[in-house]
């Protein structure tokens, strides 16, 4: 679990980046989920932006994302979400204790 002190740090981190997957229509899928945990592995921090024409409610996407992926949610702005998972092998990022 992240503290407030880690999620702060990575919310300041993560104001700069622009989302880099999109939940449209489809929803959550398997496809999404892998190709999210491969950028989480590569990138560490990364944003993920819900469209209008998404059917699934927020809270729904975040729960499948998160549980798929095994990430961190460390905040959700709008229709955006924030996810955090320390990588294997880039661990670029240094979380304050």
């Amino acid at each position: 679990m992240l503290t407030g002190k880690q999620k702060r740090f990575l919310r300041s981190k993560a104001h700069h980046l622009n989302p880099i997957f999109q939940v449209g229509k489809g929803g959550v899928n398997e496809n999404m989920s892998k190709q999210i945990e491969e950028a989480l592995e590569a990138r560490e921090l990364l944003k993920i932006s819900i469209l209008q024409n998404c059917e699934e409610e927020k809270d729904d996407v975040v729960e499948s994302l998160v549980t798929q992926t095994g990430a961190e949610l460390v905040q959700v702005i709008g229709n955006t979400i924030v996810l955090y998972k320390e990588s294997r092998e880039n661990k670029e990022l240094v979380l304050p204790s």
